[in-house]
C-alpha cells in the first residue's frame, strides 16, 4: 500500500501552501498569518470543528469518523527560527532574518494533505484531533498546549508526530522505541573582574581570561565527568565581553546548552558547572555566577506505539524503508510534552540530501509532503478501524 493516491491527486497543491508558508515566516507564539492560512485550509477541507487561539495562534481540528470509538491526535508546528535565509528560492522569506529553517512549514503542510484526506474519506472510527502548534523552537508551545487542557478537552487517547530529516533517504521513516530526543538545559556564566587599560592588563582582574578558561574546562565534563556509555553533550555557543580594542572589560559572559537522556546526567553537570565556573573564576581573581536553566524535557516514545507506527510506516514507504531501532537524535523537542501526557510516538522522515536543519540554505523537500500525509491518514485508519 504505497502513498494514497487521493493524496498524491493534490500534491500540487501541497507544494503551493507550503511554498506559501515559506514566504511567511513567524516566531514564537506570535505566529497569526500562519494560522490564519492554516485555518483557512482546515475550513476548506471541511473539519467538523475548528479550535483557535490555544497556546495564542495554536489550534486543535476535529474530523469525526463514521463510527463513534476514541480519539487520535497529530500535531504538527508552525513556527519559523531568527535565521536570514539564503536558499535564493522565489518562495523565499518575505520577513528579513526569519525563515522555516526547520521544515516546520512542511510538517503543518503533511498534517493539511491528511486533514483533507481524512475528511472526505472518513474511513476511521472515533475522532481525529489535528493539532497545530506554535512555539516549538522556543517557549514551549507544545508544554502550553498541554496546560490549556488539550488532552482533556478532546479526549485525546494517543498522540503522534512526524519530523523531517535531512541526511535520511528521501522517503525513509525511522523511530525507536524509548528516547528518540534528548532534554536540554541552558547556561549562562556572568563572571565580573576589574577592568583596565589595554597596555596594563597587570592592574586589572581580566574577565575575559577567566571566561576563556571556564569555556575550555567546561568540555572536561563530558570526557572526564561523564560515563561514556550514556549519551551527553555540552556546548559553548555564546561568548561576549568588551567594547573596545584598547579597554579591558570588568565583565564578560558565556553561554550554551546541555543536552542529555537521564536527569541524573543533568544534575551532574549542573553541579559541574557550578564548581568550574567558581574555581576557574577564583584563579584569575574574579567572581562567576551561573544560572542554569532546564528546558525541555527528553522525547520518550511508548515502545508499543512506536512499534505500531512503525508497522504502519512499512504499509506507506515498504519495510525496507522502515527503521524501528533508529539512532536517537541530541536536539530537543517540545512534543516531549505531549508523549508525557499520552502515549504515543515521534518518528523522522528522510528529507534526502540538503542542507541541515537550522542552517540558512535549508529548504523542505516538497517530494515529501505526500508521503507524511499518506502516513497520518493510514495511521488514523489502522489505529481506528471501521469495525
Amino acid at each position: 500500500m504505497p502513498v494514497v493516491n487521493r493524496i498524491a491527486e493534490f500534491a500540487e497543491d501541497m507544494a503551493a501552501w507550503r511554498q506559501y508558508l515559506h514566504t511567511i515566516p513567524e516566531l514564537g507564539f506570535d505566529c497569526p498569518k500562519t494560522a490564519g492560512f492554516i485555518a483557512e485550509r482546515l475550513r476548506e477541507a471541511g473539519v467538523d470543528e475548528l479550535h483557535e487561539g490555544i497556546a495564542r495562534t495554536g489550534m486543535v481540528a476535529i474530523i469525526e469518523g463514521r463510527e463513534a470509538g476514541p480519539t487520535i491526535g497529530l500535531r504538527a508546528d508552525f513556527d519559523a527560527l531568527p535565521i536570514a535565509e539564503q536558499t535564493g528560492k522565489p518562495y523565499a522569506s518575505r520577513h528579513e532574518g526569519r525563515m522555516h529553517a526547520c521544515g516546520h512549514d512542511g510538517h503543518s503542510t503533511m498534517l493539511l494533505g491528511a486533514a483533507r484526506y481524512l475528511a472526505e474519506t472518513r474511513n476511521f472510527a472515533g475522532r481525529v484531533a489535528l493539532i497545530f502548534q506554535p512555539a516549538e523552537e522556543s517557549g514551549g508551545g507544545g508544554r502550553v498546549m498541554v496546560e490549556e487542557g488539550i488532552m482533556e478537552r478532546f479526549g485525546i487517547e494517543q498522540v503522534y508526530a512526524l519530523h523531517n530529516l535531512p541526511g535520511l533517504p528521501e522517503g525513509h521513516i525511522h523511530t525507536t522505541p524509548g528516547p528518540i530526543a534528548a532534554s536540554v538545559a541552558t547556561f549562562r556564566i556572568d563572571v565580573t573582574g576589574q577592568g583596565g587599560h589595554g597596555a596594563m592588563p597587570h592592574k586589572t582582574r581580566d574577565p575575559l581570561i577567566a571566561a576563556c578558561a571556564i569555556a575550555q574546562a567546561l568540555q572536561t565534563i563530558v570526557s572526564r565527568n561523564h560515563d561514556a556509555c550514556d549519551d551527553l553533550v555540552l556546548s559553548v555557543t555564546q561568548f561576549h565581553g568588551g567594547t573596545a580594542d584598547n579597554v579591558i572589560a570588568d565583565r564578560a559572559w558565556l553561554g550554551g546548552t546541555v543536552r542529555s537522556f537521564e536527569p541524573h546526567v543533568q544534575h551532574m553537570v549542573q553541579e559541574r558547572i557550578a564548581q568550574i565556573a567558581a574555581g576557574q573564576a577564583e584563579s584569575f581573581g574574579t567572581i562567576a555566577e551561573v544560572q542554569f536553566v532546564p528546558s525541555y524535557p527528553a522525547t520518550v516514545n511508548t515502545p508499543e506505539k512506536a512499534e505500531f507506527a512503525a508497522r504502519v510506516a512499512e504499509d506507506v514507504v515498504g519495510s525496507d524503508r522502515v527503521d524501528i531501532a533508529a539512532r536517537r537524535q541530541m536536539w530537543a523537542e517540545d512534543f516531549s510534552y505531549m508523549l508525557e501526557a499520552r502515549p504515543g510516538a515521534y518518528l523522522f522522515l528522510g528529507q534526502g540530501d540538503s542542507a541541515g536543519l537550522h542552517q540558512p540554505e535549508y529548504d523542505f523537500n516538497d517530494a515529501i509532503s505526500p508521503v507524511g500525509a499518506s502516513f497520518f491518514a493510514r495511521l488514523v485508519e489502522r489505529a481506528q478501524p471501521l469495525g
